[in-house]
């Protein structure tokens, strides 16, 4: 049976401390913290800087945990799980609302579709659950970009979906903040021609977004004027993405 590698334990050893605390620490703190060389320590810290699991105060010059690291711990909570508890106010949703809800998570860049009620009426539709949609043409996607601390703006690049897309960056990056502060985003006829969306943020016991619930339709049901939609279905979304986060633990605020 293999044994521990101790340069593992001693990095597990750095950021069990830096979680430890609101404050950040520099390298002769946590040198005398966990009673290792300093030499050792600095190293230990630029490798997981380098991997984003730790950053460094550019002014102090001390360290504290990354964004990576924060974004990777999303992945805890087991899709399946958030499926599940998500399911019966899934069903809520679409007959309060009559229209179709998806539940999504982050995927590869994209949103990865794990739930699908369909639209209660008798109108032909297609199960989309395991589908790949654009994050930034979509309700779902610029929730769970807004709320996502590891992504870098800088290494987008989005493509045009249709012909409201928003593909340029400084423009997204304000909507995105705008989807930050409202708790909710919108989208109208930049995925698919004719449809519109609304989504809010699914959180987990640690209050971190671990996916995003919403409604899909046609405009005309959703917008009077193409540009906003009704209030009364964004309120619908956000109440169900409140119970769905209630059941999974998280904390009221």
């Amino acid at each position: 049976m293999p044994g521990r590698i101790q340069s593992v334990e001693r990095a597990a050893a750095i950021l069990n401390l830096l979680a430890s605390g609101n404050r950040r620490f520099g390298v002769v703190e946590l040198s005398r913290f966990l009673d290792l060389p300093k030499g050792t320590v600095h190293g230990i810290l630029a490798t997981l800087q380098h991997i984003g699991f730790v950053e460094q105060d550019r002014v102090t010059g001390k360290y504290q945990l990354g964004a990576s690291l924060l974004h990777l711990g999303n992945s805890y909570l087991d899709v399946n799980e958030l499926r599940t508890r998500a399911i019966n106010w899934a069903d809520s949703l679409a007959s309060r609302s009559r229209e179709a809800v998806q539940i999504g998570t982050q995927h590869d860049g994209k949103v990865l579709i794990v739930h699908h009620v369909f639209r209660p009426d008798d109108s032909a539709q297609s199960l989309q659950v395991g589908v790949l949609l654009p994050s930034h043409a979509t309700a779902l996607g610029k929730v769970l970009l807004a709320n996502d601390p590891s992504r870098d703006p800088a290494e987008e690049d989005w493509a045009l979906v249709t012909g409201l897309t928003i593909t340029d960056p400084s423009r997204l990056e304000i909507e995105l903040a705008q989807v930050l502060v409202a708790g909710w985003a919108q989208e109208i006829g930049e995925a698919v021609d004719g449809e519109a969306a609304i989504a809010a943020p699914i959180r987990d016991d640690r209050n971190l977004v671990v996916g995003a619930i919403g409604i899909r339709g046609a405009i005309e049901r959703f917008s009077y004027d193409r540009q906003h939609v009704r209030p009364e279905l964004v309120a619908l979304v956000q109440d169900a993405a409140r119970a769905v986060s209630r059941d999974l633990g998280a904390h009221r605020g």
